[in-house]
């Protein structure tokens, strides 16, 4: 069994209300890409991650975001 620890990371209030609302599979989603992300070895992970920074985007695009939408949201 692998220990857990418990760290805290600021966001904006929107980041954080989504978090909130988010259901417990996908808030276990946002910490095993956090983890994945923070790891020390991630020479294997890097395609992971890029593959999945590509499809969030590419949902996010089929969603509507454009990059006047994700500018305001990133200047909140």
């Amino acid at each position: 069994m692998q220990i857990s620890e418990e760290i805290t990371i600021k966001v904006s209030p929107n980041v954080a209300q989504a978090y909130q609302k988010a259901t417990e599979r996908k808030k276990q989603s946002l910490v095993t890409l956090v983890s994945l992300f923070l790891r020390e070895d991630l020479n294997e992970e890097v395609d992971f991650l890029g593959k999945l920074m590509d499809e969030i985007s590419d949902k996010a695009v089929s969603r509507g975001l454009t990059p006047e939408i994700l500018e305001t949201i990133l200047n909140e």
